[in-house]
């Protein structure tokens, strides 16, 4: 869906989920850079990069992209001891940090940490306060020093953006999505969701049709808005390729519910050739207002001949 003045110019996240060493991490965010990439993110599950040290150090190596979390686990933090590393993230960064945002899906990561999982309705209400609490301590001219004090006295550190980092919310839930439509600066649609009965996070995919109705749910919620926010969508794969079947069968066998014709139309997939990719990520702005695109680590390569292509368009 187009705004009235014309389609938002796209933008293209990486996803950098391997640690690494300080040179080969740094080195990873320079290529990021060269290929032409907007945002370099990093997503906040145990085995992965700690985020806000990751996004410093991406920071040091680069100086165009903006740099994000995709996304916090909003259950793994204090609110107040996160407004602490946001802030002083964004000042340590020159202003280019992007908050990314989710209630959590892998109850495994919760049991690990030894931290409590909770229903999906306890931890939206979490994600609720989290949200709340980071604009009252970063959004107000008021900010409460006189309680909220290091142990040296000092005040607590305010971002370097006014008047706020940039907000992303990820998820397709009903409550989430309200809660995206009343705060977010930046909407992030899953093209999958938690299967309910595992406790690993194990993903199953959004199809194109289930994608329309909550894409269409959110646009509901947020009617109201008088600035629309940016519409993200995370792919799970890019394969630049003549035999699309045979790249797709191994998802196909995994979810034999779906048809070959409906796994190659999943939202989440771009596989094709190189024309094909680009007219698929043009078709997904078209239906449902995907402007924001990111991509996962093992597929930065692979999309970077499609960003040179649709660069300023």
């Amino acid at each position: 869906m187009s705004r009235p003045d014309g389609p938002r110019p796209f933008r293209f996240g990486v996803t950098l989920m391997t640690p690494a060493p300080a040179d080969q991490w740094r080195a990873k965010c320079r290529r990021a850079e060269e290929l032409g990439y907007d945002v370099i993110l990093v997503p906040d599950h145990l085995g992965m990069p700690a985020p806000f040290p990751a996004l410093v150090a991406a920071a040091e190596a680069t100086e165009r992209p903006r740099l994000g979390t995709f996304v916090l686990n909003a259950g793994f933090w204090n609110p107040a001891l996160l407004a602490r590393e946001v802030a002083t993230t964004d000042a340590l960064t020159g202003g280019r940090l992007e908050l990314g945002l989710g209630a959590g899906y892998v109850q495994a990561e919760h049991d690990t940490a030894g931290l409590p999982f909770g229903s999906p309705r306890e931890r939206v209400d979490h994600l609720r306060r989290t949200v709340e609490e980071l604009e009252r301590l970063h959004g107000s001219d008021e900010l409460p020093h006189s309680r909220l004090r290091s142990s040296g006295g000092t005040p607590m550190p305010r971002p370097a953006q006014k008047p706020r980092v940039p907000l992303l919310i990820g998820g397709n839930g009903d409550r989430v999505l309200r809660l995206t439509a009343e705060h977010a600066d930046i909407a992030a649609f899953g093209g999958a969701y938690a299967d309910p009965e595992s406790s690993t996070g194990r993903l199953v995919p959004v199809t194109a049709e289930q994608l329309d109705e909550r894409v269409a749910r959110y646009r509901k919620f947020a009617a109201g808005r008088e600035d629309p926010a940016e519409l993200n969508l995370l792919l799970q794969m890019v394969v630049v390729t003549e035999d699309r079947a045979s790249v797709v069968q191994p998802l196909l066998d995994r979810v034999p519910e779906l048809t070959l014709e409906q796994v190659l139309a999943l939202p989440i997939l771009l596989v094709g050739a190189l024309e094909q990719i680009v007219e698929q990520v043009l078709a997904r702005r078209e239906r449902y207002g995907f402007t924001y695109l990111t991509v996962l680590e093992p597929y930065m390569e692979a999309f970077a001949p499609v960003i040179e292509r649709l660069r300023g368009k």
